[in-house]
């Protein structure tokens, strides 16, 4: 499913396919074994509960302990997503996630999930600008089960015509329900593309229409030969297990499956330097709530470098993060201008991110007036600074959020998923809690100055029909 609320948001969008929607699969012949899958994998680190490992075919295996239950998270991330389709093509990052449902040489279409849910799991899987992610969520004694059929279908899956005919329906289906059918996700879509003049976020994860109509089964088979290889996967299990044990079913499962030697560099077009500031106006007679939402490009967190992403995201919560953030207390409750603000930064991105701001007017306030409240607030807020006990609550409450989210084994292999996907390390996640508490209110200054320029900016009033500018 389409994950933005509205705005740019790009680098935060994925798409999911449910295990029980129809999917498919495509076919190849890829050999069983490879002459070195013996060789002993790199370790890369072993610190906090967190092993790291890299098989001798090159996909990096990451396991974090958790023994307060006898279950686990068993993912695949492929450092592939809708960013990384060729020009024309676009949905088919998403259309190939439902397409591995679909049977292999030694399963039959269905057959994985129904034996996940026979185990008493789930599994599912999702699309984004960066990743293609597939899981299951099992007792912990059924990891080699899953390894062995989550490696069938990385190299021996198996498609026909009809597959291909039946799974586009079902993506277009999708489609209409989850953005045709709604005037805020086309909005965002727009957003999006005025945002990204020259880089593939500026295409929706989903994909164009128009294009996906097209997609057939070469497509299909060109993407999963070209990205779906060990090489280009990252396996991360989180729960009941022991580092010796998962490194032990990797190399059984995955370490045989060559890795492809053809594996082109992660190379994307960049956007050029913004000049001058992007407005767009969508009018939609479906649209309940009128509304103002604003994106700046900001940049990513980097290996090594994620002080700048972390002052922003703070910077995110302190504007527009709920009833007590800055915003709402001078939109919502000193001057009755909004009845909803919100601020969204997601750094977690291989490229530039986006920095989304939104506000919705009170009734009888025009998007003209939001617009110019918004942007006297943010004047207003440079002037004034951050103010230190709004931010210390702000650190402690994510302190506490971040030793809850350890309870969730999910949660803890997303984490890591997600950042190793997109060019992050272990140790790059590991730091970020500390990061985020060195954060100073000057920090946080220096990043809302050099991200928040109105020549870089793209600004939205999603509108009803009969609703006319000032």
């Amino acid at each position: 499913m389409l994950g933005a609320l509205s705005g740019a948001a790009a680098a935060s969008q994925a798409v999911g396919a449910t295990s029980d929607a129809p999917k498919a699969a495509p076919e190849t012949a890829a050999p069983e074994t490879a002459a070195d899958s013996a060789t002993d994998p790199v370790i890369a680190s072993s610190t906090e509960g967190v092993s790291s490992f890299t098989l001798a075919n090159g996909m990096q295996v990451v396991v974090v302990e958790d023994h307060r239950a006898p279950v686990l998270q068993h993912m695949v991330w492929y450092r592939a997503g809708s960013a990384d389709e060729p020009i024309g093509s676009s949905g088919v990052a998403h259309f190939l996630e439902h397409l591995l449902f679909k049977g292999t040489d030694t399963m039959a279409p269905g057959e994985l999930s129904a034996t996940v849910a026979a185990n008493g799991g789930r599994d599912n899987a999702f699309t984004s600008y960066d990743y293609t992610a597939y899981f299951q969520r099992v007792a912990a004694d059924r990891l080699g089960l899953m390894m062995k059929m989550e490696a069938d279908r990385m190299t021996h899956l198996r498609l026909s015509e009809d597959d291909i005919a039946t799974e586009r329906d079902v993506i277009l289906e999708e489609r209409n329900m989850r953005t045709e059918n709604n005037p805020g996700a086309l909005f965002s879509e727009q957003m999006n593309a005025v945002q990204y003049l020259n880089h593939r976020y500026g295409v929706p994860v989903i994909g164009w229409k128009h294009e996906m109509e097209t997609l057939d089964l070469q497509d299909a088979l060109s993407f999963y030969h070209r990205y779906y290889a060990p090489n280009d996967a990252i396996l991360v299990v989180s729960g009941d297990v022991t580092p010796q044990e998962v490194l032990a079913l990797a190399q059984e499962h995955y370490g045989k499956i060559p890795a492809n030697p053809d594996l082109p560099p992660r190379i994307r077009s960049q956007e050029p330097p913004q000049l001058a500031e992007r407005r767009l106006q969508y009018r939609d007679a479906r649209v309940a709530q009128p509304y103002v939402s604003r994106s700046y490009l900001a940049p990513e967190r980097d290996p090594g470098a994620q002080e700048q992403a972390a002052a922003l995201y703070l910077l995110s919560d302190i504007l527009g993060g709920g009833q007590t953030s800055y915003l709402a207390d001078k939109l919502q409750f000193d001057s009755n201008i909004a009845v909803y603000t919100g601020v969204f930064y997601n750094g977690v991105s291989l490229d530039d991110t986006t920095f989304d701001l939104v506000v919705v007017p009170t009734e009888g306030v025009s998007l003209e007036a939001a617009e110019a409240a918004l942007d006297d607030a943010l004047r207003a807020f440079l002037r004034e600074g951050v103010d230190p006990e709004h931010l210390a609550r702000i650190k402690l409450q994510l302190r506490a959020a971040q030793i809850y989210e350890r309870d969730d084994v999910a949660d803890i292999a997303n984490r890591y998923g997600k950042a190793l996907a997109t060019g992050l390390t272990v140790e790059d996640v590991q730091r970020w809690p500390d990061l985020l508490q060195a954060v100073t209110e000057g920090d946080i200054l220096d990043a809302a100055r050099s991200v928040l320029r109105r020549e870089g900016s793209v600004t939205g009033w999603l509108m009803r029909d009969e609703e006319v500018t000032q």
